[in-house]
């Protein structure tokens, strides 16, 4: 008997090795070598053995304020909480998984009192029959063609997945908290501008009233005046009330409440975020979490056609358990009460109406579902960085341009109120220059925002950003968070 299991237990390990999944190849990149525009950095090999490395969102951010609210984020942040409470239930599942690759073991005492009536009695009389074990038994299923390792490897596969979705998941709560902190601070800005605009109307409308008591302004340049202070008062009560969602929509996403001690922030023109190296090669988007999930799940499929190839093989499993059994309690540990049972068992598949094959095609199916949905999300990062690298370029020109033009606006502005108050232009043209000097500059903070958030876009783009890192020849940059 022992040479037996000494046999069995040889012949599996002989044919552990064996394994019907598929050898996976990476698909190929369906992008360009390069971003559209341009390569703007030297290969590795020119610079001395230099890349580039995932960089932490403390380095991109400036703002200290902005640093103290993501940190809160990360804290009490529910989706992410959520996210990470996912990666737990993904690794105990592994565990499972993988628990099934070893014998299991139990301890199992059993005891039983029947009464026979007289009927069924052998003696005719009635009888009281007793019966009592205690065994250590073990039950192992050798994983001969590899069915029990292919799905350890895709529950393996599907834990990386979703530790990968996690950290996808925390680059997006960071962006999210940065856009929203960022329109957050326009706003206020864009309200400030309104309230010292309104006393500006406020202040003009009372010289042209006074000028129309005395007989000097017209009826219609002191409607003209006032139609600017009520628009002023529409605006200045439409940004305080987005100024408050803002805010609502910050303390959703930070999961707590803004803390009391929050740090001065800064201007959004004292360059609130780290500049992003341009130009980088598109293979470099294989760091993208949501793209490293995508390929998980791809080797996940992958495993799962090798278990359902194994399903076609025969299973062998193995059964045995010894210990005591006596007819009285107080004998099981008697000399001679001792019992042993072992019982293989091996199951071929004959016929089941095509059931194999059917999940064999559903797990090929589910592969080729998997490469497109790879290839789509390398598709998606490569077109997020394109748009951010040419944002970054057309905004630059953009900005310097509205600057420009409120410094225009301001000379404009200045003239016109010199020649209004000396009598030489008409209130109409003072207006005008009022209204065009409060467009602009309105226009330049919305810009403004716009280019932050799209720098904000572009860093999660690349998987949360880049810095210039030296390593080996050889090795990799490793991805921080």
């Amino acid at each position: 008997m022992r040479q037996s299991l000494l046999s069995l237990a040889v012949a599996a390990t002989l044919l552990g090795g064996c394994s019907l999944i598929p050898d996976y190849q990476r698909p190929e990149t369906p992008v360009a070598d390069a971003w559209p525009q341009g390569q703007a950095y030297p290969p590795a090999s020119e610079t001395g053995g230099e890349s580039t490395a995932l960089q932490g969102w403390r380095e991109f951010f400036h703002d200290p304020a902005l640093r103290q609210l993501i940190q809160v984020a990360l804290d009490n942040n529910r989706d992410l909480r959520t996210a990470a409470l996912n990666v737990e239930a993904y690794q105990a599942l592994y565990r499972i998984q993988r628990a099934d690759l070893f014998p299991s073991v139990s301890a199992d005492a059993d005891g039983t009192r029947q009464r026979i009536p007289e009927r069924l009695s052998q003696t005719g009389d009635s009888t009281i029959s007793s019966q009592y074990s205690a065994t250590i038994g073990t039950s192992w299923e050798l994983d001969l063609f590899g069915r029990l390792r292919s799905l350890r490897d895709a529950a393996l596969e599907q834990y990386f997945a979703t530790e990968e979705a996690r950290r996808s998941t925390q680059i997006s709560l960071i962006a999210s908290v940065a856009n929203a902190y960022l329109t957050w601070q326009a706003d206020q800005a864009l309200l400030e501008l309104t309230e010292e605009t309104l006393q500006t109307y406020e202040a003009s409308y009372a010289l042209t009233k006074r000028s129309h008591d005395v007989g000097v302004a017209s009826a219609l340049a002191l409607s003209q005046s006032r139609t600017s202070v009520e628009s002023a008062r529409v605006r200045l009560a439409q940004y305080k009330r987005l100024v408050a969602e803002d805010r609502n929509a910050l303390t959703l996403l930070l999961g707590h409440n803004l803390p009391e001690d929050l740090a001065k922030p800064l201007d959004l023109d004292a360059e609130p975020l780290n500049e992003l190296p341009a130009g980088l090669p598109s293979e470099l988007l294989q760091r993208r979490p949501d793209i490293l999930a995508a390929e998980h799940q791809l080797k996940a499929a992958n495993a799962n056609i090798g278990a359902a190839r194994a399903a076609f093989f025969p299973s062998i499993s193995l059964t045995a358990n010894a210990g005591t059994l006596s007819p009285d309690l107080s004998g099981m540990f008697d000399a001679g009460s001792g019992t042993w049972l072992f019982s293989p068992r091996i199951s071929l598949p004959i016929f089941n109406a095509g059931a194999l094959k059917a999940n064999l095609d559903y797990a090929e199916v589910q592969k080729n579902v998997q490469v497109a949905q790879y290839e789509k999300a390398i598709q998606t990062a490569f077109r997020e960085v394109a748009d951010g690298l040419a944002a970054r370029t057309t905004y630059r020109e953009q900005i310097q341009a509205q600057y420009d033009l409120v410094a225009a606006s301001q000379d404009y502005y200045r003239l016109a109120e010199r020649r209004y108050q000396t009598g030489i232009d008409s209130n109409l043209t003072f207006l005008d220059a009022q209204r065009s000097l409060f467009s602009a500059q309105q226009a330049l903070i919305i810009d403004r925002l716009a280019q932050l958030t799209s720098e904000v876009e572009l860093y999660k783009a690349l998987g949360g950003g880049w810095i210039e890192q030296r390593v080996g020849q050889t090795g990799e940059a490793a991805p921080q968070s």
